[in-house]
């Protein structure tokens, strides 16, 4: 193991490499995959990613350092749209997966407000 891997601070620096090594930015948006209609679907994931190392010098009585640590990392991929693009125009398509109240609320919003700009319009 070389010197710089060899402390705490080089065991992080090759666990975020290593992390950064699996997702880049085809991982979030995806290859085009295109119909035989001319329609082209490019899927768009959400990437959720978390690490965590440590070490420790122990004390030697020799000339040799001691060196102990680990580290781990964890990726979460989740399919959340998809652009459909037809005839020049381009559509978003949500995927739709709730995990609790406050997303859902937040996923209302966009909802809510053409109904009541529908609305103040049908007034007017």
């Amino acid at each position: 193991m070389s010197k710089e891997t060899n402390s705490a601070a080089g065991l992080l620096a090759t666990t975020i490499e290593k992390v950064k090594d699996m997702i880049d930015v085809s991982t979030i948006i995806g290859d085009p995959v295109y119909t035989e209609s001319g329609m082209t679907i490019i899927p768009v994931s959400k990437v959720t990613y978390g690490f965590a190392s440590g070490g420790s010098d122990f004390p030697s009585s020799g000339s040799q350092e001691l060196f102990g640590g680990c580290g781990g990392a964890g990726v979460t991929i989740t399919p959340v749209a998809f652009l459909l693009i037809q005839n020049g125009e381009v559509t978003l398509k949500h995927i739709t997966a709730y995990d609790n109240a406050a997303e859902r609320m937040v996923n209302l919003v966009p909802d809510m407000f053409d109904k009541v700009t529908g609305f103040i319009n049908r007034n007017k």
